[in-house]
């Protein structure tokens, strides 16, 4: 009948217009995801490894862009989660109704978060060394930091738990990847270019150490979590999100193989690197190895954002 045919028709519009929205949204939560590894990997990195590297433009570069990404990915995610969620086209009474949620408000205080993250990365950009040197810049990096993850945090699955564990667990999961992520692309892209022996020789094994401590935390606070959401290896196995999470857990074993080699690489190559005052044909193998995982990292991002839109019990 043309009334059926009719609703049919619409009924499949509707499903194409939430797939969509789904797929921006994931895409959304992947530059969110993105710009936090970056901004606030790239801002550790500078205070804790390598303050000279604020007066460094690729390293600026990598900071800002975490930045900016952040910002989008925040905004991008306020709005789509109310066209995913069928509450209308794109508009102002759409996003007074995702604000009228908890979600919402969740993410409007992350939008403002990344508001006070520019003032941090203006006085970085103006001061360069002497703010990622100083307490106040430290401080005030650290506290809006911490407060983007724990806001980050609260829009997962693991926010349902409730329980002090898991959210300590989120907190560690969270800044572990931050930590190791931000500091590939600041290795990538601010260090290793220059090839300079005093840099290579003091900033290489001081971002190793820390690589290590922060996987170690992503992979234990990722067994927390896991289980906590799926309960069971059955619904590993036989649910959305558990097939979801196999694939992330199978990218990163490859990303730490990756990451033994560019271990392997400093522990044995590192000082004949130095002694040949960074000669690039020594350095190209640890190049190519950290390319190699931040680009596999990425992948493991995406696979995190459509865990969030994945129910665990489905």
């Amino acid at each position: 009948m043309p009334g059926g045919d009719h609703d049919h028709h619409a009924d499949a519009d509707h499903s194409m217009s939430v797939d969509a929205a789904r797929s921006w949204y994931v895409l959304a939560r992947l530059v969110d995801y993105l710009g936090i590894a970056l901004f606030l990997g790239g801002s550790s990195f500078v205070a804790l490894l390598w303050p000279a590297g604020s007066a460094v433009r690729a390293t600026r570069r990598v900071i800002t862009t975490g930045w900016l990404l952040g910002a989008t990915g925040a905004v991008a995610t306020l709005v789509l989660e109310g066209v995913w969620a069928g509450a209308g086209p794109i508009g102002l009474p759409l996003v007074t109704q995702v604000l009228a949620t908890d979600f919402g408000r969740v993410w409007l205080d992350i939008a403002l978060l990344w508001l006070l993250a520019g003032v941090v990365l203006a006085d970085l950009l103006q001061r360069k060394e002497i703010a990622a040197r100083s307490v106040a810049w430290r401080t005030g990096a650290l506290a809006v930091g911490l407060g983007l993850l724990r806001a980050v945090g609260l829009t997962g699955h693991t926010s349902d738990a409730g329980t002090a564990l898991v959210e300590i667990a989120d907190l560690v999961h969270l800044l572990g990847m931050a930590l190791w992520i931000g500091g590939l692309a600041v290795l990538l892209f601010g260090v290793l270019p220059r090839r300079r022996p005093e840099e290579l020789a003091r900033v290489v094994p001081r971002y190793s150490r820390l690589a290590m401590v922060s996987v170690g935390a992503v992979l234990a606070a990722g067994l927390v979590l896991a289980w906590q959401t799926l309960g069971s290896v059955d619904a590993l196995l036989h649910t959305d999100y558990g097939r979801i999470l196999l694939v992330k857990i199978g990218v990163l074993a490859v990303v730490l193989a990756a990451a033994q080699a560019s271990k392997s690489w400093v522990g044995r190559r590192l000082d004949f690197a130095v002694v040949l005052r960074g000669d690039a044909r020594t350095v190209r193998p640890f190049v190519y190895s950290v390319t190699a995982e931040t680009v596999l990292v990425v992948f493991v991002l995406l696979a995190a954002s459509f865990l969030v839109t994945a129910s665990p019990g489905r």
